[in-house]
């Protein structure tokens, strides 16, 4: 992922034409191609298992094995994975049968699994035998940085050792609807700019699909293993807004961007890098550029990296955390895509570009949702 976006790559197309439905104006998405490792899980297991929980599971193996763990390996283990709701693609399909008929006699058992809401972090716990701490934040947007920061508390609380951690998403026409008919999805037809955060020409969301997942260790057992440590999880905060159910607030933005900084024991000065939840619409991208303006002013680069990923929301989070551990390792940032015209009403903050050095030091990641959901992660380099 990292290195085709380090190529200026995006995984962003235009739906085919019988893919699109009458009533929404937004036609680019990102999907996950088809796969030939999902044929890897048992059949009894995937019958259960919408994409959104194959996803979660593939990448929870991957994780698993960086980890140097088999699931035949694998002490006690908590799962915290974040998710928007249930199965969009089988709640469709379940009431387009039942509303014409009303009867569920045709609708498949196994249905329900795909819908509850938990069904990623249910599925990676059955997948992988995993008896411990189960969580399963849902939080539109911020659920899969909620599910990281969740596990991370969990862990420094000492209620688990490790845990699997971060978000899925399946991409659905309704996921694309509900941003269309509250006016803030992209209606771009031209899949390269359609998604374009932070940009003067931005025109809202494009929908995407995926899974993030971590694997978090505490401290000390990581280092009695011998295992060697990818980034260090320094500090959290979650907060709501009670202004408003929809639109973008830059006061709580700032407010939890400071309170997961002093979680870390840390001030603003000690962060290299801050990389936005920014999803490309109008007021949101302005009030979050405007949030990182009042702690940093232009002195720290600023990224979203949605203009290449599209908006995964509940896996957004958490796989835009894996790309900035991943520039955290290797000492250079991903900038905004080639054309970047920056929008001088999101406030005087510095833009990263690509192959930007990154200094050691602090990052911040940033995931906020419909509902007053604001989230912030740091990051800290491993000691």
């Amino acid at each position: 992922m990292v290195s085709k976006m380090e190529e200026g790559r995006c995984a962003l197309s235009l739906l085919p034409e019988e893919q699109k439905i009458t009533g929404i104006d937004c036609h680019v998405v990102g999907r996950v191609p088809t796969l030939s490792e999902t044929r890897s899980i048992p059949r009894e297991l995937r019958r259960t298992m919408s994409p959104m929980t194959i996803f979660a599971c593939l990448a929870t193996r991957e994780a698993l094995a960086q980890a140097g763990f088999s699931p035949e390996t694998l002490p006690r283990t908590g799962v915290s994975i974040g998710s928007t709701m249930g199965s969009g693609q089988e709640l469709q399909s379940l009431f387009s049968s039942f509303i014409p008929t009303g009867n569920l006699d045709c609708v498949r058992t196994m249905t329900f699994f795909k819908i509850m809401a938990h069904t990623a972090s249910s599925g990676v716990a059955i997948a992988f035998g995993l008896n411990g701490r189960l969580i399963n934040p849902v939080a539109a947007c911020a659920a899969g940085l909620q599910g990281i920061g969740l596990a991370y508390e969990t862990i420094a609380f000492g209620r688990e050792d490790r845990m699997i951690c971060g978000g899925a998403e399946e991409y659905s026409p309704l996921t694309s609807a509900t941003f269309d008919k509250i006016g803030a999805a992209s209606h771009a037809d031209d899949a390269e700019t359609s998604s374009l955060p932070f940009d003067r020409r931005r025109a809202g969301i494009v929908c995407s699909e995926g899974a993030g997942v971590l694997f978090l260790e505490e401290r000390d057992h990581a280092l009695a293993r011998g295992a060697s440590a990818l980034a260090e999880i320094v500090g959290f905060a979650s907060l709501s807004s009670p202004n408003s159910v929809a639109s973008p607030d830059a006061e709580t933005s700032a407010a939890c961007m400071k309170e997961a900084l002093a979680d870390a024991d840390a001030d603003p000065g000690d962060v290299v890098y801050v990389n936005a939840h920014a999803t490309a619409t109008v007021a949101g991208d302005q009030a979050e550029g405007k949030a990182i303006e009042t702690l940093w002013g232009d002195s720290v680069p600023t990224s979203s990296l949605k203009g290449y990923l599209g908006h995964s929301l509940a896996a957004s989070g958490a796989l835009e955390t894996t790309a900035c551990i991943a520039m955290m390792r290797s000492g250079s940032l991903l900038g905004h895509r080639k054309g970047f015209q920056p929008d001088p009403a999101c406030g005087a903050i510095q833009y990263a570009r690509s192959g930007q050095a990154l200094p050691q030091g602090l990052v911040v990641k940033n995931s906020f949702a419909l509902g007053g959901v604001y989230s912030s992660l740091v990051l800290a380099p491993a000691r």
